[in-house]
């Protein structure tokens, strides 16, 4: 599935689920709530960490990536970004700068 396709879903998914009524800063904030659930998941495995907490810590860190790029995907059908293009941009760009001395 590419990006397109998956904003495509997530346009499709908000509508059946009523998502469409929230506005673009409630969308921003349940963003932000997701990233934090998955620093929590990330911070989980951070100090000693065990062969089972990694691989339920692996899972659950999955599960809240998707939520972060759902929100993205819904974020950016709310400001009509296709971003697809916005991420080959960014990448043509990106080939060209420099971050740090080698």
């Amino acid at each position: 599935m590419n990006i397109s396709n998956m904003q495509k879903y997530a346009k499709q998914f908000s509508e059946e689920k009523g998502f469409g009524v929230n506005t673009i800063q409630t969308r921003t904030l349940y963003l932000m709530t997701e990233v934090g659930e998955l620093a929590k998941e990330i911070l989980s495995i951070s100090f000693h960490p065990t062969e089972a907490k990694m691989q339920l810590a692996k899972e659950n860190i999955g599960l809240e990536m998707y939520d972060v790029i759902f929100n993205i995907l819904d974020l950016a059908n709310q400001l009509e970004i296709e971003l697809e293009e916005a991420c080959q941009k960014k990448m043509e760009l990106n080939k060209h700068r420099t971050w740090a001395e080698r």
